[in-house]
């Protein structure tokens, strides 16, 4: 143990989350990915140099042809292992046969048709969240409608009390690093990140007690999840832990932050707003072509566990650490035409926005719905709006999102 309580393992999670979170540390590219406008640069940097070899001794991959190859190679492990410190979160942290036992239990429940029955939830509390500032003309739209918009729905199929949303969304945030001090060191955001994960821990520990000192598990994702088996044996409460910290982290924010870099394009582009409000039945099209152009998880992390030869190319050495950059790849010239242009009538639209190869994510299909529901209520309530005068968006980093959506509207 270290004298601030954080054991060997833990710092080696520091240390990784440090080595995966410096992709583009040049300040170009840094002030490219926190403004509204970072495509033109993944499409010079691609151009430039389709592997970069950074510094610190990784490499980061921007074209769609080796992105493809490394994330279906069994050489190749999931860099993101752990939530926060030597915990490993389940599916994402486990390759190989873990990995798929885990994907087996968990890929049904998120099919298209189980979460179609969501439909009629999603679209009614997107209409009682605008109902709370519609009357105002003006909002942060993304603290009062996009992150408790898809965070209240995921919280209740977990089974979790709606009024504890707001704790929720703090442990997403501190694990996340969202408003840490920009100076933090990469072990002071490695605290903040083990303080919520094991925040989150007891407090599922303490549901889970509770449910079984009662004897009833409950109808819900939870229940399911204590009585379900894998390989012929239930669940162990670290596999629990594991498997719901994951799904926590992953269901509070990715939607979010896809719907909030979906307002703010279409609050900057009034033509094209107003083709889909003419017909919205072009919504689940808008929803591909904004998730492929904005990609609102910009990077992933892979290691090579045996040295690679790229399509490109290119070696990469066993033990290498590889960023994976789903934004360049989304914007190669060589997969979609004029890739700098949005085409809501763009087919095909082979985006890798929820990843792809072994770790494509597990909620995609509940993703699409949601945003597609969720813009077609926005635009059936607030069709014409803006960005407030005097907004300078400001974008975070992975997932990409303006936390300051300040709009206006009639």
């Amino acid at each position: 143990m270290t004298d601030a309580g954080i054991d060997t393992s833990e710092m080696e999670a520091a240390a990784q989350f440090a080595l995966m979170s410096s992709t583009f540390a040049d300040e170009e590219a840094q002030r490219a990915r926190a403004s509204a406008t970072p495509q033109a640069m993944y499409v010079e940097r691609a151009a430039r140099c389709p592997v970069e070899h950074n510094a610190n001794g990784t490499v980061t991959l921007l074209r769609m042809e080796d992105i493809l190859a490394v994330n279906k190679d069994h050489r190749v492990e999931q860099a993101s292992k752990y939530l926060g410190s030597n915990r490993k979160a389940i599916p994402l942290g486990l390759d190989g046969p873990e990995h798929r036992k885990y994907r087996r239990l968990l890929d049904p429940v998120f099919t298209v048709r189980r979460i179609a029955v969501l439909e009629p939830a999603i679209r009614s509390l997107a209409n009682e969240l605008i109902d709370g500032f519609v009357g105002d003309g003006a909002a942060n739209v993304y603290y009062r409608w996009c992150q408790p918009l898809p965070s209240t729905i995921f919280i209740s199929i977990l089974g979790l009390p709606g009024e504890e949303l707001e704790s929720f969304i703090r442990f997403k945030d501190m694990t996340l690093g969202i408003g840490v001090p920009k100076d933090a060191t990469p072990e002071e955001m490695m605290r903040l990140r083990i303080e919520a994960v094991e925040w989150l821990q007891n407090y599922f520990n303490a549901s889970l007690d509770e449910r079984e000192r009662r004897g009833d598990p409950g109808d819900d994702m939870i229940g399911w999840l204590m009585t379900t088996e894998v390989a012929g044996e239930r669940l162990t409460r670290e596999n629990l832990l594991d498997i719901l910290g994951l799904l926590m982290i992953a269901g509070l924010d990715t939607v979010a932050a896809s719907l909030a870099c979906m307002l703010s394009y279409l609050a900057r582009h009034p033509d094209q707003r107003a083709l889909v409000n003419a017909d919205p039945s072009r919504w689940p099209d808008v929803v591909e072509e904004l998730m492929r152009f904005e990609s609102p998880v910009t990077d992933g992390g892979r290691i090579a566990t045996e040295e690679l030869v790229l399509p490109s190319g290119e070696t990469i050495r066993a033990g290498t650490h590889m960023h994976i950059s789903w934004s360049a790849a989304n914007l190669d010239p060589d997969v979609f035409a004029e890739p700098l242009t949005v085409d809501f009538a763009r087919k095909p639209n082979p985006h890798i926005a929820f990843a792809s190869g072994f770790h494509r994510c597990l909620g995609s299909h509940l993703a699409r719905m949601e945003l597609h529901l969720a813009l077609e209520e926005f635009h059936r309530r607030i069709p014409d709006y803006e960005i407030a005068p005097g907004v300078e968006l400001e974008y975070s980093g992975n997932p990409r999102t303006p936390h300051n959506l300040e709009l206006v509207w009639r």
